[in-house]
């Protein structure tokens, strides 16, 4: 189960069930996908095929809905 926590810009902000503890959202997008960590800040964990400019659009909505997508785990996860 991969729940979607929000879409914008293109990308799909999501979640995957059954992953490691440590809180963070993944990103897809029509080029490539990504994952960022939020704690103990948000910084980009991986990516493939996506572009300096898609990384940096990504990283920009990370932290525009951070509170948005706290909440979502939280909710999602527990805690």
């Amino acid at each position: 189960m991969s729940p979607t926590v929000f879409r914008e810009g293109g990308f799909r902000f999501y979640f995957f069930s059954r992953e490691e503890p440590r809180m963070h959202v993944h990103v897809q997008g029509q080029s490539g996908e990504a994952k960022f960590w939020l704690d103990p800040r948000i910084e980009l964990a991986q990516f493939i095929g996506f572009s300096q400019r898609e990384i940096a659009l990504a990283l920009k909505l990370v932290t525009e809905h951070e509170h948005d997508i706290r909440n979502a785990w939280h909710r999602h996860f527990g805690g």
